[in-house]
């Protein structure tokens, strides 16, 4: 490979590496929006993983359950109207609102200036008595992002959402299609000129931040009250960003646990925490029948 081929192909790594990123810290932030969602009505507590990461787990545990089964509460805990439209008499938990509510500011404002400059304005006519008109199919397209409106007229005040009322899901979407250059061939959406991309990629990046450090996913580590269930060994949790805890036994290749090595140590993750855990409350259990 020639100097001149490395060097096009680090200048493409350079470009395309703001895209890519941006891509992955949106998906991340709608992946975990249901949990923040969630954790706003739960008090904080410490313990570990936290409650707001082991949602995982719980879905682990009712894998067999029915959407039918699912409690309203939990329904409306997910409900897509933005948390900046609803009204909030008692959070119990505020540092997992106040997150949430910033990372929607955030999004929708980013989409509302990507849309004012690469989307193309609705198209306008003239009906048969010369009245300027909107083209209504333009106007409804639904790749389009409607920013909100404001009226401030008397008594006919009124105000709009815009595509904020669609939640943050459809936020987090509509931005990745136009960090990625989707639906460029007509003319509704131009290319992100380099400096919005970089501006989209450090929102994004900020947004998944605030998710995952509202939920303890920020690359903690904590260590266990107790001890392992099949050595006695001393167990630390590691939360690490995307909302995968991680727990490893400190007495190596001598523990009998059920779990794999890695790196020399027992290590539970993902689904294997669900064993774990569970033997964990049956050590519990047995230590409280012994007492007398």
């Amino acid at each position: 490979m020639t100097s001149n081929s490395r060097a096009l192909l680090a200048e493409l790594d350079r470009a395309t590496a703001p895209t890519v990123q941006a891509i992955y810290d949106l998906r991340a932030v709608r992946e975990q929006w249901g949990d923040l969602l969630a954790a706003i009505e739960r008090p904080p507590a410490a313990e570990w993983p936290p409650r707001e990461a082991r949602g995982f787990l719980d879905q682990l545990a009712a894998a067999d359950r029915t959407d039918d089964d699912l409690e309203p509460s939990a329904a409306a805990r997910v409900g897509r109207l933005p948390l900046i439209l609803r009204e909030h008499p008692a959070p119990l938990n505020l540092d997992a609102l106040d997150a949430a509510i910033a990372v929607e500011r955030d999004l929708f404002d980013l989409a509302d200036l990507l849309a004012a400059a690469i989307q193309r304005p609705i198209r306008t006519g003239r009906d048969p008595h010369g009245r300027f008109t909107r083209d209504h199919d333009d106007a409804t397209n639904p790749a389009r992002w409607h920013p909100p409106t404001h009226r401030d007229t008397g008594p006919a005040a009124a105000s709009s959402a815009g595509s904020r009322a669609y939640g943050l899901h459809w936020a987090a979407v509509w931005l990745e299609g136009r960090v990625c250059g989707e639906d460029t061939d007509g003319d509704l959406f131009a290319l992100l000129p380099p400096y919005l991309l970089e501006q989209a990629a450090q929102v994004a990046a900020r947004a998944r931040r605030t998710v995952e450090r509202a939920l303890s996913r920020d690359g903690r580590t904590t260590t266990l009250d107790d001890p392992c269930p099949w050595c006695r060994g001393q167990l630390v949790g590691r939360t690490r960003p995307g909302g995968e805890p991680v727990v490893t036994c400190s007495t190596g290749e001598g523990c009998g646990a059920p779990a794999i090595l890695d790196h020399g140590r027992r290590t539970w993750r993902g689904a294997e925490l669900v064993g774990l855990f569970g033997a964990l409350d049956a050590a519990r259990n047995r230590a409280e029948d012994s007492t007398p």
